[in-house]
């Protein structure tokens, strides 16, 4: 599978008690990011909650997604748990309810060597012949894989093909890209460096903005395939605050109050996780204005 483009991130809905997946609302967000042209939607991601999911739950949304694109674009189901087993247990699901990658990242609580690491990879490869993408995260997952040691995984792993990066060193990218002579695909996964990382060689942007700024981020991604500089230093810094924004704030509490801003109630985030206060609202709401996405 060739994956590349606007890698879509949906937020999970829940009903307004907190307890349960709204999939109505599910289905609307996902006919967003497609009417934003994603070329894939990952979900369960950090955006959708994912830690903060029951097993049934992550199931649920995992599968309801799955059917609901029906094919129209790859659907990419991200997996971060403490255990390999664990992991193993999800992956084999996604693979059943007939996703087309898995996003896996090493999430730990004690400190992953890099053998470890790497058998967890290699565990969770030998039991689905789904594809992998390397996602290197340490920001939650507290894992930091230098770029040599993910590109050995690529090339030691049979099903693990691709990279995100999203530590939020445009360097590492440069490097992904020197290592492999270009040859292995590495995703964006930093909303603020998505035009250094587009311009270095990316693949593709792995992002929840279209949720909320319809197919801006697609714009950037053309024009910067389209080599046209101008157009694309223009998209990028006309969205940048907002990309910024919603990082800072916590992605799922940035953009469930970001569609309620436009009349779309998707719930609040589960707690621990809090919603934006007035003045994160009132910063927000001004800035979907200046992009002309709400009135």
């Amino acid at each position: 599978m060739n994956l590349s483009g606007i890698i879509g991130y949906p937020i999970t809905p829940f009903h307004d008690n907190g307890q349960g997946i709204n999939f109505n609302k599910l289905k609307t967000i996902l006919d967003t990011l497609l009417e934003a042209e994603v070329d894939a939607i990952a979900a369960l991601g950090s955006a959708g909650e994912a830690a903060y999911l029951s097993q049934s739950e992550w199931e649920n949304v995992a599968n309801y997604t799955v059917k609901y694109i029906a094919g129209r674009v790859p659907v990419v189901i991200g997996i971060a748990e403490l255990t390999t087993e664990q992991a193993l247990k999800r992956a084999k699901y996604a693979h059943d309810i007939g996703a087309n990658a898995i996003m896996l990242s090493p999430f730990s609580y004690y400190p992953l060597n890099e053998d470890e690491i790497f058998t967890h990879f290699k565990r969770v490869s030998d039991e689905t012949p789904l594809p992998i993408m390397i996602y290197n995260n340490p920001a939650t997952c507290k894992v930091d894989m230098s770029p040599e040691f993910m590109l050995h995984m690529v090339e030691s792993i049979p099903h693990a093909t691709m990279i995100k990066e999203s530590t939020g060193d445009i360097q590492r990218m440069h490097k992904i890209y020197e290592l492999s002579n270009g040859t292995v695909p590495f995703f964006n996964g930093c909303n603020h460096l998505a035009l250094d990382a587009l311009v270095a060689g990316a693949a593709g942007w792995c992002t929840a903005a279209p949720c909320l700024i319809a197919n801006k981020p697609k714009q950037l991604y053309e024009a910067v395939k389209a080599n046209d500089n101008n157009k694309a230093r223009a998209l990028f810094y006309q969205q940048y605050n907002f990309l910024e924004f919603i990082v800072k704030s916590g992605l799922a509490a940035a953009i469930k109050s970001g569609y309620a801003l436009q009349g779309f109630d998707v719930g609040e985030p589960r707690k621990p996780l809090l919603p934006l206060n007035e003045e994160a609202q009132a910063k927000l709401k001004g800035m979907l204005l200046n992009l002309t996405i709400i009135n």
